[in-house]
């Protein structure tokens, strides 16, 4: 299996192009190579594949053997890895996703080098709706929602971007027990296909510190979808503006909610960093 290693602002992938199909035994495969001890290492394992409604079809398995509906980071290693390679010459493409239908990109290619730099996806518009996120909480939106696990309270804003979010506001995001508040968050009742966790610190309306459980892989460095979600639930909060920069442990992310349209735009890096086979 020839692969590549890429990664968006820490968030790390194992690339692999030239498939037809999902293989059947991806679930196995995702978790064998992404061990970081045993295995490539990484946060998950995507395929570009072919697709007959855009430009590219992205699937992607977390590290644990599950299947992720979306993932941000992912998608923009995706667009640059098919620019990069020469499967593309276009600066305008799309990318068939499980979760969130297609999703148009924009790419800024370094004139020097031909190579992709930044890219800047259209992640559609967000879902609110309790149900449909899917949270229990039957409300066109959970906004503010306390949720109580191991005798601690917090309060959660429920967003979906194709895959599920809650996002906690924190004194100090930056410092906060990951380890301790994620995976029993994750599985929560409240979320009947367990949950990515952003606990997030509001600096300015225009910065926010986040940091991320993510559903099927644990601590991330990024999540492009999770800074998505952030910021909604920063404008329905009233703490940031509609625009704003979200601080991730791996970098930063530009993330625009857009009132005229209703979609959320994230603009971000993708990284190369070595070819192999396995």
């Amino acid at each position: 299996m020839k692969f590549t290693k890429m990664h968006g602002l820490g968030n790390d992938f194992i690339v692999v192009a030239g498939e037809q199909e999902l293989p059947s035994n991806a679930s196995e495969l995702a978790i064998e190579t992404c061990n970081r001890f045993f295995g490539i290492g990484a946060d998950g394992l995507v395929y570009i594949l072919p697709s007959e409604r855009a430009d590219f079809r992205m699937r992607i398995m977390n590290s644990d053997g599950t299947e992720a509906e979306q993932c941000g980071n992912a998608i923009r290693c995706v667009a640059k890895y098919v620019y990069d390679r020469g499967l593309t010459d276009q600066h305008d493409i799309t990318i068939e996703t499980l979760g969130a239908g297609v999703q148009p990109l924009q790419l800024e290619v370094d004139p020097v080098t031909n190579t992709v730099s930044r890219v800047r996806v259209d992640m559609g518009a967000p879902i609110l709706d309790g149900k449909l996120v899917p949270t229990t909480i039957d409300a066109k939106q959970v906004v503010n929602e306390p949720i109580e696990v191991n005798g601690q309270t917090f309060h959660f804003t429920a967003v979906s971007m194709g895959n599920p979010h809650c996002v906690i506001y924190v004194d100090d995001a930056v410092n906060f027990d990951l380890e301790t508040w994620g995976p029993k968050l994750e599985v929560h009742s409240f979320f009947p296909r367990k949950i990515n966790v952003e606990f997030a610190t509001v600096k300015s309306k225009e910065y926010v510190d986040m940091r991320v459980w993510e559903r099927g892989a644990g601590p991330t460095l990024a999540c492009g979808t999770g800074a998505c979600a952030t910021l909604v639930s920063s404008v329905l909060n009233g703490l940031t503006d509609r625009t704003a920069v979200i601080s991730l442990k791996g970098g930063d992310l530009h993330i625009e909610w857009n009132e005229t349209d209703n979609h959320v735009y994230m603009t971000g890096p993708a990284a190369m960093v070595f070819d192999g086979v396995l």
